[in-house]
């Protein structure tokens, strides 16, 4: 099994900057790709950015965020981050990382808000 602890949410100004962290531990050898996701109230659960674990590495961003949100990861941490930038009050949500293996494991999430 595999186990993610996300952090590094709050509350910041529009404009401002925050780093997510999302650490596997477990049978992380399984995992293929490692992705940010948010839900927002009332809204569904969307990708937000997507990277795989492979030594290619590629990612997958929305274009809500493009330019703006930059996934990467550490593999010697297990660690995949989410550097945020220029956010906007609509970034607001539930940001929750999701590992996949045959199906998909969940973190817990972590609430980011972005409010003057």
């Amino acid at each position: 099994q595999v186990q993610l602890v996300e952090s590094g949410g709050g509350l910041v100004q529009p404009g401002g900057s925050l780093r997510l962290s999302c650490t596997a531990s477990g049978t992380i050898f399984s995992i293929k790709a490692m992705g940010w996701y948010r839900q927002a109230p009332g809204k569904q659960r969307e990708l937000v950015a997507q990277i795989k674990i492979s030594s290619g590495g590629s990612t997958i961003t929305a274009d809500s965020v493009k330019g703006r949100f930059t996934i990467s990861r550490d593999n010697a941490k297990n660690t995949v981050y989410l550097q945020m930038n220029s956010l906007k009050p609509e970034d607001t949500a539930v940001y929750i990382c999701g590992a996949q293996i045959t199906g998909t494991t969940w973190g817990q999430g972590t609430q980011v808000t972005v409010s003057s």
